[in-house]
């Protein structure tokens, strides 16, 4: 796809678009100071051996060096929360965001730091002046902790800035398949399949630049947030007025986000005799009832949910869709070589 056109798509919401905003990043934690050891994946993605135990952290702030000024860089945002407020799933991405655009980029990358009690390989990159995303080479090992250090501090100029530490808890391996063509969803939960569930996906039919918004994205997808009860409209089509026949605002149960765009995997409005025959949504996966309160029930944002048969592709930038990229193209755009 052009690039162009790419932009356009992406800007471009679905009829499952909700009312709302994206689930909420939490704030940077207090500092902890930061130390080398094993089971460390440093700056150029390489894992080193597991440490057998994970120190805990600091509840105070540390400074590593007495500051002399006052320090240029800071955190403003780290995503997802920490293991106090959530488990994770296996595709997680850790989101940084810095309090100011990054002269630096190569500095501040080599500042940050990931151990795992179960390394991978991963890396990091950049996707805007002051963010830049850390993902897995492959999926993370669930059931371990996985710990962040931000090294501010070590960064040349910056010794007066506190070093950040956020310690994260990967849960269960949630990995769904959705099957447009088939139209079912298959769960399986560390390796075991858990659930089959009748789908119906987007129908397609209404073009919007070039792309058409009724059909649900294929590719790898991760849920962002869940809400029991979300608010979805007709505004993502410029139709606003109750009295516009195509008007609608609908209270949707066991919703879960799956990208940037509008799409979920949620109970079903009605329509029921259309679950596990065909596609009619406008683009969400919907699901019965029992089953859409059970996906919700067990779902950890960073799960993974990939969905196959349409033919519009996910964008790698809507979302948390950064598994759309391959460990090559992901590689390069880290600002460290080598």
């Amino acid at each position: 796809m052009p690039i162009v056109a790419a932009l356009l798509a992406l800007a471009t919401a679905t009829a499952c678009t909700a009312e709302g905003t994206p689930a909420p990043r939490a704030t940077a934690t207090r500092a902890a100071s930061a130390s080398s050891a094993p089971g460390v994946v440093n700056a150029a993605g390489v894992a080193a051996q597991a440490a057998p135990t994970m120190p805990a952290p600091s509840p105070t702030a540390t400074l590593t060096k007495t500051p002399t000024s006052k320090p240029r860089l800071g955190i403003a945002d780290i995503t997802p929360m920490g293991e106090k407020a959530e488990k994770v799933g296996v595709g997680f991405p850790i989101i940084v965001t810095f309090d100011r655009d990054v002269r630096d980029r190569a500095a501040a990358e080599a500042a940050l730091e990931v151990r795992a009690e179960k390394p991978v390989e991963g890396a990091w990159r950049w996707v805007s002046p002051r963010k830049v995303i850390y993902r897995t080479k492959t999926y993370w090992k669930p059931h371990q902790k996985v710990l962040f250090k931000a090294r501010l501090s070590q960064i040349p100029g910056n010794e007066a800035a506190k070093d950040v530490s956020r310690r994260f808890a990967v849960g269960t391996a949630n990995i769904s398949v959705v099957d447009t063509r088939r139209h079912v969803m298959k769960v399986r939960r560390d390796g075991k399949l858990a659930k089959t569930i009748p789908i119906s996906a987007g129908r397609g039919g209404l073009l919007r630049n070039g792309v058409d918004v009724y059909l649900t994205t294929s590719g790898v997808h991760l849920t962002m947030g869940k809400k029991a009860l979300e608010t979805m409209t007709s505004s993502w089509m410029g139709v606003t007025d109750p009295k516009d026949p195509r008007y609608y605002k609908e209270q949707i149960p066991w919703a879960v986000r799956i990208s940037d765009s509008g799409e979920y995997v949620h109970q079903s409005y009605g329509d029921y005799q259309y679950l596990g025959r065909s596609n009619q949504s406008h683009g969400c996966v919907r699901a019965t009832p029992a089953g859409a309160k059970w996906f919700y029930t067990i779902a950890q944002r960073g799960d993974v949910v990939k969905i196959v048969g349409t033919k519009r592709k996910l964008d790698w930038r809507n979302g948390w869709s950064y598994w759309q990229l391959n460990w090559t193209q992901w590689k390069k755009g880290s600002a460290l070589k080598g």
